[in-house]
């Protein structure tokens, strides 16, 4: 293809007018993925907002002044237990259909890359970022590009499903005295001494981002039993802070709500506790009216499965060793 493409680079925190490219960002997705994992300008907005410890470039593939691919790059520092092996993620990559298999899309890789080495990353990851537009590379074969590029496949996890409208909780049960309840006002500190004891890495730091996004503390479950708070789970509603669409629920029944970051006190695990606690998430889901409901990244069919969940969209976790001289094109 004989049209000039230029490559440019913006720091989404230093204030740049981003409709635009928001703008882009949905239409490139949305025309290289599915109906049924479309995004929209809030749920691109969301993804954008600060996170604290986060640095972001995205990079703009433009020919004759139109947008026609973009990658986006995220960095964390101050976290080691978030992020323990350095690692950095590239949490989109999209371009035009009829500027694909022309080099754009290794360039804009390869820039993505690059700043992620500048960064000081010393791997990167294809998704899964700290506001993940997916956890990995959908499983409709998008994946065979960045294999290409050195990207190996880490594992697959899975997104389940279920329709809430006919949930009935499994049989057996953990008799085990427990109490499951919304968290409440003042109980935020409370929350965050538990994951910061029991989950001081990724679940700890996305419960102090919920919070500073001005997320419902009602949209955390507690686990209590005779000494104190001994677990949590977080749900998300038609109208919570985290947009239900960022689930791709599109396929299931209306109204929609998910189910995730489910965890108990190592101490306590193996005791029925965790299966306590997910039957009271969905029965609160259920009885909020909630149908189509999401349990999002995870490995755990046969757990998920007996409440009714079934497997509902894959995902491939890719990584890859950053270093300069392997960067996809050093162009």
């Amino acid at each position: 293809m004989s049209v000039l493409v230029e490559f440019r680079e913006i720091d989404p925190c230093e204030g740049a007018p981003l409709a635009v490219v928001e703008a882009a960002i949905v239409d490139l997705w949305n025309e290289a993925l599915a109906p049924d994992m479309a995004i929209s300008n809030a749920f691109v907005r969301y993804n954008l907002r600060p996170s604290a410890g986060v640095r972001r470039r995205i990079f703009l593939a433009c020919a004759d002044d139109a947008i026609i691919g973009v990658a986006l790059a995220s960095a964390l520092h101050g976290e080691p237990a978030v992020n323990p092996h350095g690692e950095g993620w590239i949490e989109l990559l999209a371009v035009a259909p009829v500027f694909q298999r022309n080099g754009v899309g290794r360039r804009l890789l390869s820039l993505a890359e690059q700043w992620l080495v500048a960064a000081g990353c010393r791997a990167a990851q294809i998704g899964g970022g700290l506001r993940p537009f997916a956890p990995g590379a959908p499983d409709t074969g998008v994946a065979s590009f960045f294999q290409r590029h050195g990207y190996a496949v880490i594992d697959t996890v899975w997104d389940m499903a279920a329709n809430l409208a006919t949930y009935h909780p499994p049989d057996g049960l953990s008799q085990t005295p427990c109490a499951a309840r919304p968290a409440v006002p003042g109980q935020e500190q409370m929350l965050l001494d538990f994951l910061r004891r029991e989950f001081p890495g990724r679940w700890r730091y996305e419960a102090e981002m919920f919070l500073a996004d001005g997320g419902r503390i009602s949209d955390y479950m507690l686990l209590w039993t005779e000494r104190g708070l001994d677990g949590c789970c977080l749900l998300t509603f038609p109208d919570s802070v985290r947009p239900i669409e960022r689930f791709y629920p599109y396929r299931l029944p209306k109204p929609w709500g998910q189910i995730g970051s489910i965890g108990v006190s190592a101490d306590r695990r193996g005791q029925g506790l965790g299966s306590a606690l997910l039957d009271a998430g969905l029965r609160r889901l259920h009885d909020n009216g909630v149908n189509g409901c999401v349990i999002d990244w995870t490995t755990l069919i046969d757990f998920y499965g007996k409440f009714g969940f079934e497997r509902y969209r894959a995902y491939l976790i890719l990584g890859k060793a950053l270093e300069p001289e392997r960067c996809a094109d050093r162009g």
